[in-house]
């Protein structure tokens, strides 16, 4: 990602599609060196299969590491094409599917921080950002991560007040209910607006109720083929927070994560779920100030990174949320401090410290427990400087 950090100058199409096109090579070949297994798309592909062959979805364990069904039933339908293809090509499907993603996103999100997304300037971008911690691990393990990211942007780039608005939302929160905080962000500003009277508020209202609809919908069409592992799902499974994976695990780079290693427990119990709430409330309450002022960038970036923060696990591939947060701050002057994230996410920090079996992340010492907070950390700091910055607007309008 360290293209995020060079000077703006007009580079021309066919150079920067060649650098982005050998940076992809390279990284496929590291990839294929590293001998990745692509375990999470391995999941996908057994639950497609179990949804084909009518089994328990929620009594599934896939690969060697006996891993479980933790997404809605919604998602298990679309995982039913996987199975139509051998592991080998599905592998090499998935990876070109994520590089292809990629440019995409880096392209929305240029478009998100006020940038002209032309094809060269999504390019450099996608060269440097497929080399970050959270695209690589997305890749290696063969993650949806980065088609969430691009649904929820598409939605969230687009005009305000187009027809269809808000299904990119509800349909990536059907598949992973973490970008379902989106649509309360929507809800939110819509209100807000309307009180203030600082803006239109129906479209912002029109996107939330799109949202909700398209999640509803693709919910209720998971019932109707899935009855039995729905009700399980919706009933109980959601509720099982553990079921996931340790809190502590260093890969964890929610609040829970970071509570558990800092307490040494792996349930964190009344102190995650107080600072959970106060962090949702804080972000959203960022987040929608932003929107309301005219700032959907700083809005987007405010609530993605509450939604990770506030989630009881978040991995470090879901904070792929890290390219449009580095290039909004790029895109505000703060060069060095674009700077010094770009290097943060590029570190692979959090994998310095001892983790693996046994638990070791529960018996961390205070440098260790930094590292394993990165993310967190960053995210965090920027809350408080987007709330700081927007209260100080405030005051002196």
């Amino acid at each position: 990602m360290t293209v995020l950090v060079l000077p703006r100058v007009r580079h021309r199409a066919p150079a920067a599609l060649a650098v982005c096109l050998l940076s992809f090579m390279s990284f496929w070949a590291a990839q294929r060196a590293a001998h990745v297994s692509m375990i999470d798309l391995m999941v996908y592909r057994a639950e497609g299969a179990t949804v084909r062959a009518g089994g328990d979805l929620y009594a599934l364990r896939a690969t060697p590491a006996r891993l479980p069904t933790t997404y809605p039933p919604f998602a298990a339908l679309l995982f039913t094409p996987l199975t139509l293809l051998d592991v080998a090509t599905l592998r090499a499907a998935a990876t070109a599917g994520n590089l292809a993603l990629l440019v995409a996103f880096a392209s929305l999100s240029l478009r998100l921080v006020g940038r002209h997304a032309r094809v060269e300037h999504a390019s450099w971008v996608a060269a440097g950002a497929v080399w970050c911690e959270p695209v690589w691990t997305t890749l290696r393990y063969g993650q949806v991560n980065l088609l969430l990211a691009v649904l929820v942007l598409w939605d969230l780039t687009r005009r305000p007040g187009h027809r269809w608005a808000g299904a990119g939302v509800g349909v990536a929160a059907a598949v992973k209910l973490t970008p379902a905080l989106f649509a309360v962000f929507l809800l939110g500003t819509a209100l807000a607006l309307a009180v203030t009277g600082k803006g239109p508020w129906r479209p912002w209202l029109r996107q939330a109720g799109v949202a909700a609809g398209a999640f509803a919908a693709a919910t209720a069409l998971a019932a109707a083929v899935l009855p039995g592992d729905s009700l399980r799902f919706w009933g109980r499974t959601v509720f099982e927070a553990n079921r996931v994976g340790h809190a502590e695990d260093t890969a964890n780079q929610s609040l829970r994560g970071v509570l558990a290693r800092l307490l040494h427990t792996g349930d964190p119990g009344p102190w995650w779920a107080l600072a959970a709430c106060v962090t949702a409330v804080l972000g959203l309450a960022v987040a929608v100030t932003a929107a309301v002022r005219g700032r959907r960038a700083e809005a987007v970036v405010a609530c993605a990174t509450t939604a990770l923060l506030v989630s009881p696990v978040s991995w470090s591939h879901h904070w792929v949320w890290c390219l449009p947060l580095v290039l909004l701050v790029r895109e505000r002057g703060h060069r060095r401090t674009a700077a010094a994230l770009t290097a943060l996410f590029c570190s692979y920090a959090l994998w310095w410290v001892p983790h693996g079996p046994g638990r070791v992340e529960l018996h961390q010492n205070s440098a260790q427990l930094t590292l394993s907070a990165l993310y967190a950390g960053a995210a965090l700091a920027f809350l408080a400087c987007a709330g700081v910055r927007l209260w100080r607007t405030n005051r002196t309008a």
